[in-house]
């Protein structure tokens, strides 16, 4: 059975029939917001491992490390992407675009053939007239939860759910990677 990725329940199921869940959850804790979750590796691979493949994985996708230390089982990368919230985005002319950037860290905690991911200090830069407005994680969550202005809240969740999309299909790449089950990986000519 081949690679299929579903956007409505954001599941992946691999080629030996495993499911990983690939859905982000927002998590905020006073001022803090963050996402984080713990993944356990299905086969027999060693910390060392998951070590290595995060960070190949983290390297091919031109993330900047910023700490790693394997015999801590500790790997944490930083990047800037610029991303678009409209869903359906060809690059025609004609098409509305709606960019913003964002800045993350990701933060690959291993142990026990389990790796946890925590994705944190996320700032939003929204283009304005004068410059970029920067928010962060929180703030724009503060800003989607808003009851007094349903226009500010649509458009905050709007640039929140373009980021979670970002974010499963990041990691659920990292899962692919981590587990060498991408089709690039297939012993199968």
């Amino acid at each position: 059975m081949g690679l299929i990725l579903t956007l409505t329940s954001l599941t992946v199921y691999c080629q030996d029939n495993t499911q990983n869940d690939t859905s982000v959850n927002l998590i905020v804790n006073g001022k803090n917001a963050y996402y984080q979750k713990t993944v356990k590796v299905d086969s027999n691979i060693m910390e060392s491992m998951i070590y290595l493949r995060s960070l190949e994985f983290m390297a091919a996708k031109n993330f900047q490390q910023t700490y790693g230390y394997e015999q801590e089982g500790k790997l944490i990368c930083t990047t800037s992407q610029d991303l678009n919230t409209n869903n359906i985005y060809i690059g025609d002319d004609g098409d509305d675009v709606d960019q913003y950037t964002v800045q993350f860290a990701i933060t690959i905690d291993m142990k026990n053939k389990k790796y946890r991911y925590t994705i944190n200090n996320v700032v939003f830069f929204r283009p304005t007239e004068s410059g970029n407005r920067r928010l962060t994680l929180y703030d724009m969550n503060v800003k989607a939860t808003n009851t007094q202005s349903k226009r500010v809240a649509k458009d905050a969740k709007k640039v929140i759910d373009s980021f979670e999309k970002y974010l499963s299909g990041l990691t659920s790449e990292l899962y692919l990677a981590i587990e060498h089950k991408s089709p690039v990986d297939s012993t199968k000519f």
